[in-house]
């Protein structure tokens, strides 16, 4: 079956979370994950939790695994960088039973020809835990449109097909 096929069948109405990681955002303030929900809905996806949760590893984890496998993807925005206080990737990719890293590469890729070599610092990245998709994604509002726009809307459907299969 072609990657035209597989489109042609994607799922519809993408059940996701949306977690923004700060230790700052306010829900009057996240613009990126703002951004994040604006976008699904607006794709016909729905937003079934929206959750603030400051960067504390085991709050971050806890949150997701509250999550996975009971919706079909996670999409947390922040913590991605390298700064003593950006813990996503550790609280999450330990939960990953298999990894997608072409998101990462293509959103690294794609974020170098936007902002150039500061594109290295990023540790965005993507997974499946319990059946669940989940991405992680910068805090910044720009690179949220970029992963959003460019890579997660155009396959959520075909990811969580490819899933449930």
């Amino acid at each position: 079956m072609s990657v035209a096929d597989h489109r042609k069948t994607a799922v519809t109405g993408v059940r996701c979370a949306v977690l923004t990681v700060s230790d700052t955002r306010k829900q009057e303030t996240d613009v990126s994950g703002r951004a994040i929900v604006d976008l699904l809905e607006g794709a016909g996806h729905i937003v079934a939790k929206r959750q603030i949760l400051h960067d504390e590893p085991k709050d971050v984890r806890e949150a997701v695994l509250s999550q996975v496998g009971g919706i079909d993807a996670v999409i947390t925005t922040g913590g991605t960088g390298i700064a003593s206080r950006d813990s996503t990737y550790e609280a999450i990719s330990g939960l990953f039973d298999k990894r997608i890293d072409g998101f990462g590469e293509l959103f690294r890729w794609l974020s170098y020809a936007e902002i150039g070599s500061a594109a290295m610092l990023s540790r965005a990245s993507a997974g499946v835990a319990r059946g669940s998709a989940i991405f992680l994604l910068p805090g910044s509002e720009n690179a949220v449109r970029l992963a959003m726009t460019k890579l997660i809307l155009p396959e959520l459907g075909h990811v969580v097909r490819e899933l449930r299969r």
